[in-house]
């Protein structure tokens, strides 16, 4: 029986060195591509901006997540001191 470490799926070697650090997966470049064009039809004259402000009025929760996951880790001022930023929640009235 041959050894383990040399065949994998029929095929004899080491695996190919695979995709290169930091580059996407195909499928998710494409999947996130047709997001965003979908995205930009769906915001009219604005495109993409135009669709995300009705989705910070409509579904301000999920946004301000989306919104905490862009934002650069830690924001400093031109003097290159630490800013913090403070996100107060408040439900609209009925």
């Amino acid at each position: 029986m041959p050894d383990k470490k040399t065949v994998r799926n029929g095929c004899r070697g080491k695996p190919g060195p695979g995709r290169p650090k930091g580059q996407p997966n195909k499928t998710t470049a494409l999947l996130k591509d047709a997001i965003l064009q979908a995205a930009e039809k769906a915001g009219g004259k604005e495109g993409l901006v135009g669709y995300l402000k009705v989705q910070a009025e409509k579904n301000s929760a999920p946004f301000l997540a989306l919104l905490g996951k862009v934002l650069p880790m830690q924001i400093t001022n031109a003097d290159g001191e630490k800013l913090s930023i403070q996100v107060t929640l408040v439900k609209p009235p009925d």
